[in-house]
């Protein structure tokens, strides 16, 4: 669905090179922090942007040479672009029909009904997670092959939240070959619900993996200074000295709770691999 190979752009202060894929039928997150490049390589992804290196293919295609029938197959909620504050849910309808063949209306008006959107006030009138919620509906009633979304669940509360991410779900339920790139800083909405994510930092890939394989077999280890010493360093990821020892990261979980009786082993997770890979607290 998507391939980045050597894709860059460089700014004044930031510079982005990357390369990622998303096949078919995967839930794909890029996750970092506020100013690491997700942002950019959507934009990247989208076309909005022309790289000033490697290749962006969508779909099979260029994005920027993308023509009207190309974009239908696109979903897309971008957490930089609002909706028209003074038009009402009436409103869009009429302008995703004209916009979109495929348009599925009574799916959107059952999913704002379900989520208690009103039809005829103006979006102004919204709630933040009413908008947001707004936006990712939009995106799904079309029946595009693939989502991009950045950031859909920032700025709400665990309801709002729990709320896109099943609206999410059923896009998804619909047709097992379509394809969702998310974006987010909320690393617990993504364990559960990506297949895989990438790590950025900085405009560089820092890591890529399953989202199972760091729930199930990464590690954190809690170490004291003399059993750091001991240990075996190759099967670390990364480490950091605490007031108590060290705190290390681990892809081999299981050899150090067969082989390190008296160390403490916790389980990995998306939080532990992006506060110790990027080495920050």
């Amino acid at each position: 669905m998507i391939t980045l190979h050597n894709c860059q752009k460089n700014y004044k202060d930031f510079s982005l090179d990357l390369s990622l894929e998303i096949p078919s039928g995967r839930v794909t997150g890029l996750i970092g922090r506020n100013g690491a490049g997700k942002s950019t390589t959507i934009k990247a992804i989208l076309g909005l942007i022309k790289p000033d290196g490697g290749e962006v293919r969508v779909l099979g295609k260029n994005p920027r040479e993308f023509v009207a029938s190309d974009k239908e197959s696109l979903g897309v909620a971008l957490s930089y672009s609002g909706l028209n504050e003074e038009f009402n849910v009436l409103s869009i309808i009429e302008i995703l029909q004209k916009m979109y063949p495929q348009f599925n209306k009574a799916s959107f008006l059952r999913f704002c009904e379900l989520q208690q959107i009103p039809l005829k006030k103006p979006v102004r009138s919204f709630s933040t997670g009413m908008k947001a919620k707004l936006k990712v509906i939009i995106a799904i009633t079309h029946n595009a092959r693939l989502l991009v979304l950045d950031e859909p669940t920032a700025g709400l509360d665990v309801i709002a939240r729990s709320e896109i991410l099943d609206l999410l779900r059923y896009y998804l339920v619909e047709d097992e070959e379509r394809s969702v790139l998310i974006s987010s800083h909320i690393s617990t909405d993504l364990e559960g619900f990506c297949d895989d994510v990438y790590l950025i930092d900085d405009g560089k890939l820092v890591l890529h993996e399953d989202t199972d394989t760091i729930l199930h077999q990464y590690g954190v280890l809690k170490v004291s200074s003399e059993q750091y010493d001991r240990i075996e360093k190759e099967y670390l990821l990364a480490s950091r000295k605490e007031a108590f020892g060290y705190i290390c990261l681990t892809k081999e979980k299981q050899y150090f709770l067969e082989n390190y009786p008296d160390i403490v082993v916790e389980n990995g997770s998306l939080d532990s691999v992006i506060i110790l890979m990027l080495g920050r607290e």
